[in-house]
């Protein structure tokens, strides 16, 4: 979250009009044209570069004033920071068809940078990162000890490698090879010469020292990222890059049909190689040709940082730093192993201890991750119980740190890149939503989308009715996380929970043991097969609904909810579908009261039900005595409009022989009763505060649905016509006008004369309102000897000529 200051200058660059831009671009312009490029001229590309990049949409630049920001660029005699907000901006802009810079206008490798991001930000559109690749592979042809640093070019390589895999010829990858390999192996030990010396400087005093490691002992072994001094040499930065972009360029550079070997047949190639690497030694591997000479060095380096981040760090920002390097030197060895099977034998012994040194360590969790990737892909290789390590993966880590913003997202992000290799351990994945759903409870705004994209590969016909509860329940589980935080033993420095929320009432329940099975239900770790209702809860932590956390979980939930339902009707059967269209009348009512909440989980709720009944017709039928039951009470009534909605129309659509032969005239008889005395109720209740007016559009649904039902059963024709006639005069009435409103009552008054014209004519009534599936076919609609409106055209004659004919 931004600073109120910060939030301010966004607020006030974001609201700029067109014509206030175009005279700051001008001012802008003349800053540019002058000699002396000052304090000015920097402070007003700083407030054009928040302008452009305050919104979501491009900013128009005046072309001159385009023009002058790539000459600026350009100029070997302008000051740095001027040149990286010239850069910055045209970035921002980018693409765009203003922009002219061109690689071989400049000579300068800081400006060799910064014009090549430009230009990898205009995308490819005029092969720019072809360009830019060949151009710094020139550089890195004409390297010469004195000239040009290279720190500023290799990032740019790295990107074009991604960008761009085919820009590179096979002599060209060579010689990128053999340089990687150069500085990754040979760095100085020494650390760099200070920038500035004095006269009475001593030879002695300007002697570099010696490279140290992270607990300050004297580098005996080759300069790696984690190696530590006060200055650096040029070839100990190119060191640091070339770690960097190892493992792009890796994937780039390895062998074709990189990861479609199976782990037989890794294997049977690992069993034949290892003889060989028992007697490879470290002077044959100069031998090597430049690819195998690189991965043979890759590893080298590895296997030094795994050993470097075993020593203690003298500082915090070189702790974090060892845990960086070890998921990064994890991953390249990974992809080491999947393009060479002759490393894996060579790695496990080191990841094995590593794994077991860090999983039992919360500051190193993080390096979980690519451990159990390497495991999942080179398991059954190694001989090693993946089982063991997913059970710890997928119990302990979400359950302990599950308020961990970067480690929700990368754990969320591990789960759907391994999707393809988790194979018999999907089912472990599947049985752990419960504690997933930790990381999206506590963190819903950034991964809900993440979650929407995971959710097809949860879902599971045997666990999918109590994964819908607990999407249901996410809003109760963050305010439950909130107070297992609040009743920590041992809080953080900086509390992780709303502060301005306070819960007393909530932490005492929290920590009473009447209400310990419900709360330990809710932070169950894996899927246990049982459902509790939470109800208790929802009372008892109703003052936690305002925590912006819970609110944040609250609105992500109707999205969460369509993604589940769009999975789940992939695998459900006939008893699943009934099962989730009772549990969804079931929960209609018990929700978690965030403010908001029941309104938008029930408008999804009503929609999924008619998905549920068109997939399956015959659900209405079959769950007829528990329909009755949900239509039986107007408790609720108006929260829940939306869902009582699409029950009454999905009964008068589907209660019909048509859609199923158990249907009888007595379920008919039944519904017709239910709903008769329901749309009496709702009408003839006074609404206040404690009960609102009734929707018309529920008067209007129960209406037609009534009227179906008569046309199938036509004994009951006068008792849905009187009903009809009362409606008609009850709408005429002040006291309805002032219940519905003038346009309520009117659609009311409307409905209810066209379906007492329908039933003047009770075969016309059983045509319009019950069709036929010919009827329904879209030959019935085309074909203009049959079309449906030219049927419904001679239909309204008739009914216009009957209702001519009656008296008054």
């Amino acid at each position: 979250m931004f600073s109120a200051g910060a939030e301010s200058l966004l607020h006030q660059a974001r609201e700029i009009q067109d014509e206030e831009l175009k005279k700051f671009c001008s001012r802008i312009s003349k800053l540019l044209q002058a000699e002396d490029l000052g304090p000015d001229t920097l402070d007003s590309l700083q407030r054009l570069f928040l302008i452009i990049s305050a919104t979501k949409y491009n900013r128009r630049l005046e072309k001159t004033c385009v023009d002058l920001l790539q000459a600026t660029l350009g100029l070997a005699t302008c000051p740095e920071q001027l040149q990286v907000l010239c850069a910055a901006i045209l970035r921002e802009m980018s693409p765009s068809d203003s922009l002219s810079l061109v690689w071989d206008h400049t000579q300068n490798s800081r400006q060799l940078n910064l014009v090549a991001s430009v230009l990898l930000a205009q995308g490819d559109r005029n092969e720019e990162v072809s360009a830019v690749g060949q151009g710094v592979l020139r550089a890195l042809e004409s390297r010469q000890p004195e000239g040009p640093s290279l720190r500023y070019l290799l990032p740019i390589m790295a990107k074009v490698v991604v960008l761009s895999p085919g820009t590179l010829q096979e002599d060209q990858a060579t010689l990128l090879s053999k340089r990687l390999v150069d500085w990754l192996r040979y760095a100085s030990l020494q650390q760099g010469l200070p920038h500035s010396s004095s006269f009475f400087s001593t030879p002695r005093a300007r002697q570099p020292g010696p490279i140290t490691e992270m607990d300050g002992a004297v580098a005996t072994d080759f300069f790696t990222v984690l190696s530590t001094g006060h200055r650096f040499t040029e070839d100990q930065w190119l060191n640091v890059q070339a770690f960097s972009m190892l493992r792009a360029w890796l994937l780039h550079s390895g062998p074709e049909g990189l990861g479609t070997l199976d782990t037989d047949d890794r294997s049977e190639q690992e069993g034949s190689t290892l003889s060989v690497i028992s007697a490879t030694s470290s002077s044959a591997g100069r031998l090597l040709p430049p690819r195998e000479r690189l991965r043979e060095v890759a590893f080298e380096y590895c296997q030094r940082l795994i050993e470097q981040s075993n020593r203690r760090a003298l500082r915090k920002g070189d702790s974090d730093l060892q845990k960086a390097c070890l998921v990064e030197a994890v991953l390249v060895l990974d992809v080491l192993c999947r393009q060479d099977p002759s490393f894996l034998y060579r790695s496990l012994s080191c990841l094995k201890a590593l794994h077991g040194r860090v999983r039992g360590d919360p500051a190193s969790v993080r390096v979980l991750l690519p451990l159990a990737r390497f495991f999942l892909s080179h398991g059954e290789a190694a001989a090693v119980d993946s089982e063991a390590v997913y059970q710890h993966l997928f119990t302990r880590i979400p359950l302990e740190q599950f308020h961990s913003p970067m480690l929700a997202f990368e754990f969320v992000q591990f789960c759907r890149d391994n999707l393809h290799l988790f194979g018999g351990h999907l089912g472990t994945l599947r049985l752990s939503f419960p504690n997933l759903f930790k990381f999206l409870a506590w963190n819903s705004p950034p991964l809900t989308s993440e979650f929407v994209a995971l959710l097809p590969a949860l879902v599971d016909a045997g666990t999918a009715l109590e994964m819908l509860h607990a999407l249901l329940d996410l809003p109760c589980l963050t305010a439950v996380l909130d107070l297992q935080l609040r009743s920590s033993p041992a809080p953080s420095e900086r509390p992780l929970w709303d502060t301005s929320l306070r819960a007393p009432s909530c932490l005492e329940a929290f920590r009473d043991p009447k209400f310990q099975g419900l709360f330990q239900y809710l932070l169950r770790p894996k899927a246990s097969g049982a459902t509790e209702r939470l109800v208790p809860l929802y009372q008892l932590l109703q003052p936690m609904a305002g925590c912006a956390r819970v609110a944040q979980c609250a609105e992500a939930v109707p999205t969460l909810l369509q993604a589940f339902f769009s999975a789940v009707t992939q695998v459900a059967d006939g008893a699943l579908i009934n099962q989730l269209a009772l549990l969804l009348l079931g929960r209609s009512d018990s929700l978690y009261p965030a403010p908001g909440y029941a309104a938008r989980v029930h408008s999804v709720l009503s929609s999924q039900f008619l998905a549920l009944c068109t997939l399956k017709p015959s659900l209405v039928v079959e769950l007829a005595r528990d329909l009755l039951e949900f239509l039986g009470s107007v408790n609720g009534l108006h929260s829940r409009a939306s869902l009582v909605t699409s029950v009454v129309w999905a009964v008068g659509e589907y209660l019909s022989v048509a859609y199923d032969r158990r249907c009888t005239v007595e379920q008919i008889n039944k519904f017709f009763e239910a709903l008769e005395a329901l749309l009496f109720e709702v009408t003839q209740c006074r609404p206040s505060a404690a009960l609102p007016r009734c929707p018309p559009k529920v008067v209007t649904a129960l209406m037609t649905t009534l009227t179906k039902l008569a046309s199938r059963s036509q004994d009951l024709i006068p008792r849905a016509s009187l009903l009809l006639s009362k409606m008609r005069t009850l709408t005429q009435s002040p006291a309805t006008g002032s219940m519905h409103g003038e346009e309520g009552a009117e659609a009311i008054c409307t409905r209810a004369t066209e379906l007492l014209t329908l039933l003047k004519m009770p075969s016309v009534a059983q045509f319009v309102l019950t069709p036929s599936t010919e009827v329904c076919s879209p030959r019935y609609h085309r074909d203009v000897n049959t079309a449906l409106p030219l049927a419904l055209r001679t239909v309204s004659r008739l009914v216009e000529r009957e209702a001519g004919l009656l008296p008054g």
